[in-house]
C-alpha cells in the first residue's frame, strides 16, 4: 500500500465522521456513546489528541517523548486524560481543532524521509503504517458516534486496511494477552463490500478465518461482540485469535456485549 493511497482513504473517513458531527447542536455533543463514560465530544476529542500525538511523533520526536513519558506515569489514564481536555472546548472549538490536527498530520507523514520510522506508544511504524492505524481509529470512533446517533454507516472498501492492520498485529494481540503467538501464519480469507474477495497468508494453512471484512473489522476493533458477528474460526489456534484480537495499541478493552447491538 502507498502513503498517499492511506491518507486519501484516511481523509475519506474522516470526511465522513466529519459530516455525523458537523451539523450537531452543543448538547448533541454530550449524547453518550457505546464506550462507557464517553459522549461524542470525548470521541472526536480522543481523535484529535491522537493526531497532534502522531503529528508530534512524525515531526518533533524530541516533543513527543514527553506524551510517551505521560503514558509510561499514567498507564491507565493518559488516553482519558487527553480526550478531557479537548471536551473542555466548546463543540465548534472541538471541531475546528480536531479539522487542523488531522490536516497537520498528513502533512507531517508526507514529510517523513524515506525509509525511516517513527515512534509510537508501542513499536515504531512507518508513516503508512500510521496512517493505516488512524484510519483504523477513526473509523472504529466514527462507528461509536454513529451508534450513539442512532446512524446506520454503509462500509466501503477502505476496510481492507483495517483488516490488514488486524492481520499484521496479531501476534502483538497474542502478547498483550500474556499467550506465546503461533508459529505458523494464518490463511484470512474476507468478502469486501463490493463483492471482492481479500486475502492473507498461505492458501494451504491449517489454521484459517473467514467472514466478511465488515464483521472482522467489527470484531477487531471491539465494536461488536464475536457472537453477534459472523467471522468464522477453522482449528483451535484461530478460534483462540478471534477471542482475543485486537487491531490497535494498547491494552485489551471490555468490548461490546453480546446483543448489544440488534
Amino acid at each position: 500500500m502507498r502513503l498517499d493511497d492511506v491518507l486519501a482513504d484516511l481523509s475519506a473517513e474522516s470526511v465522513e465522521l466529519d459530516l455525523l458531527v458537523g451539523g450537531l447542536a452543543a448538547d448533541g455533543w454530550a449524547t453518550p456513546t457505546p464506550a462507557e463514560g464517553w459522549t461524542i465530544a470525548h470521541q472526536i476529542a480522543h481523535l484529535a489528541w491522537t493526531d497532534e500525538a502522531a503529528r508530534l511523533a512524525a515531526a518533533e520526536p524530541e516533543e513527543f517523548q514527553v506524551e510517551l513519558r505521560k503514558a509510561v506515569e499514567n498507564p491507565s489514564g493518559f488516553v482519558d486524560d487527553g480526550a478531557a481536555e479537548g471536551v473542555a472546548l466548546t463543540p465548534g472549538e472541538l471541531l475546528t481543532y480536531w479539522r487542523q490536527t488531522r490536516g497537520e498530520l498528513q502533512e507531517a507523514l508526507l514529510a517523513v524521509p524515506a525509509g525511516q520510522k517513527v515512534a509510537w506508544f508501542g513499536r515504531p511504524m512507518s508513516p503508512t503504517s500510521m496512517a493505516t492505524a488512524r484510519l483504523m481509529e477513526t473509523w472504529a470512533h466514527g462507528l461509536d458516534v454513529a451508534d450513539a446517533l442512532g446512524v446506520r454507516r454503509q462500509p466501503s472498501n477502505r476496510l481492507r486496511h483495517i483488516a490488514h492492520l488486524a492481520v499484521r498485529t496479531r501476534d502483538f494481540a497474542y502478547l498483550l494477552n500474556d499467550r506465546q503467538p503461533p508459529a505458523a501464519p494464518f490463511h484470512v480469507e474476507l468478502s469486501g463490500p463490493e463483492g471482492d474477495q481479500w486475502t492473507w497468508g498461505p492458501e494451504e494453512a491449517e489454521q484459517r478465518v473467514s467472514g466478511t471484512a465488515l464483521d472482522f473489522c467489527l470484531l477487531a476493533t471491539q465494536r461488536r461482540h464475536r457472537d453477534d458477528l459472523g467471522v468464522r474460526a477453522v482449528g483451535a489456534e484461530a478460534d483462540e485469535w478471534l477471542g482475543i484480537i485486537q487491531a490497535f495499541a494498547g491494552m485489551p478493552g471490555k468490548g461490546r456485549d453480546r446483543g448489544q447491538f440488534a
